[in-house]
């Protein structure tokens, strides 16, 4: 029971760790991206002004790939701690 308990600990702790650095990384692709767009204006890529390339585009795939990375990370936490299904 108590090694259980300490699997469930562990779990919690790495899943909670993760959750925190993901939700950093959305934080800052949906709204400090958006927020400095302007000044990022400045600067092209594709010949979009890459504060309007981020905020169309860039952002999106920011999300995608790591809802990807995330899902990969936390299986991996999973399986590490006995929890996998």
């Amino acid at each position: 029971m108590a090694t259980e308990n300490a699997q469930l600990a562990e779990h919690w702790r790495r899943t909670k760790s993760l959750m925190i650095i993901h939700l950093s990384i959305w934080f800052v692709f949906a709204y400090l991206v958006h927020w400095f767009a302007p000044q990022l204006n400045k600067f092209t890529f594709m010949s979009f002004p890459l504060g309007f390339y981020m905020a169309a585009q860039g952002s999106l795939v920011a999300f995608v790939v790591q809802l990807f990375a995330f899902v990969h990370q936390q299986d991996k936490i999973d399986r590490e701690c006995g929890m996998a299904e």
